[in-house]
């Protein structure tokens, strides 16, 4: 795949010094579906590679406040937004524990269970537990409040992975590591655009709602749909909250209420899972409706070699190796980006087969 191009504006990466360090080699991690075979993850290896480095607003210690670290004698606390049910949150929690643990690095984590109030608990029990620094995988975007007043008031560096909170940069928290989820938006509608033809009646499984993710991924999407492929209509919009489960309920429903539906865009790989389980128990056969997902997990890429969905957009989940090595120059005083956008490649029928060892 030719690595996205994205525009300037949407492009706040790592200073030019730093960057050169943080291209990382392509690699696996855990999958649900797959955890016996992908020794990757035991390695550290990731395959996030930053979008071209340079430019772009940066962050040191002088200007966030604290005092510089060694990372080695630092204890980070990783806060995980969602159940560990899909492939997405093993393959991210993993990433950060090799890393961790490649690095002789003390990591404390807590896991939310998907529940914001809890979310917001544990990180202040990581704060109370003597955390140095912070990766935060936010379940929302808002009410951040209370962790950014309890992490200020002792200088703790947070870096965000993923999703992005409503703060100030490099004031509220240092970084943000992640996607480019318009990008992501338009990339599908294009996949779906050239599945379809451009015409007919398109569904879409929103994913959560309170969170910047599924707000761009929707608006990238729908704006490319608009611009290049006006007979090609959104006809049904519900969340299917990133839930494989809940994505099936939902197609099941559209599939009563619309039922000469061309094709599905879901938000991300488990909801477009649970898409082809409710065409399959409609009767319906592979490619009567068109899928195009975003994620890049093992089980939707094998729905493309098995003809059921029609596309995935990668989304990355291995930020332990960049988010590490973001605190690492962050707390030698070295300038790191605000927003450190990655690369993301994307499956076909061209080569779901060849590179279905590369998703997790």
């Amino acid at each position: 795949m030719k690595p996205i191009t994205l525009r300037t504006s949407a492009r706040t990466l790592l200073a030019a010094g730093l960057a050169a360090s943080l291209a990382l080699t392509a690699g696996c991690a855990k999958s649900e579906d797959d955890a016996s075979d992908d020794k990757s993850t035991a390695s550290g290896d990731s395959g996030q590679v930053v979008s071209e480095p340079g430019g772009g607003k940066t962050c040191a210690i002088d200007a966030y406040g604290g005092k510089k670290l060694d990372l080695k004698d630092a204890t980070v606390g990783f806060s995980q937004s969602e159940k560990e049910a899909n492939p997405f949150r093993i393959a991210e929690t993993a990433s950060l524990k090799a890393e961790a643990d490649k690095r002789g690095v003390k990591l404390l984590t807590a896991n939310a269970q998907s529940q914001f109030s809890k979310q917001i608990s544990d990180v202040q029990d990581l704060i109370a537990k003597g955390a140095d620094l912070l990766v935060i995988a936010p379940l929302n975007s808002d009410g951040w409040e209370p962790v950014l007043r309890a992490a200020g008031a002792k200088h703790i560096p947070i870096v965000t992975i993923d999703r992005k909170i409503n703060a100030a940069a490099c004031k509220d928290y240092v970084s943000f590591i992640g996607s480019d989820f318009v990008e992501q938006g338009k990339r599908a509608a294009d996949q779906m655009i050239k599945t379809t033809g451009g015409k007919g009646k398109i569904a879409i499984l929103l994913g959560a709602a309170g969170n910047n993710v599924t707000t761009e991924r929707t608006k990238g999407f729908e704006d490319r749909i608009k611009e290049k492929a006006p007979d090609l209509k959104v006809v049904f919009k519900q969340t299917g909250e990133f839930a494989r489960e809940k994505g099936q309920q939902v197609t099941e429903q559209l599939i009563q209420s619309k039922p000469d539906i061309t094709g599905i865009y879901a938000e991300n790989d488990e909801m477009g899972l649970g898409a082809v389980n409710a065409l399959k128990g409609a009767g319906k056969k592979a490619g009567d409706v068109k899928i195009v997902t975003i994620d890049g997990t093992k089980g939707a890429v094998r729905g493309i070699v098995d003809g059921w969905i029609d596309g995935v957009i990668e989304s990355n989940p291995r930020f332990g190796p960049l988010a590490f090595q973001t605190l690492d120059a962050f707390t030698q005083g070295k300038k790191v980006g605000q927003d450190i956008v990655i690369k993301d490649s994307a499956y076909t029928e061209d080569n779901a087969k060849s590179d279905l060892n590369k998703a997790y």
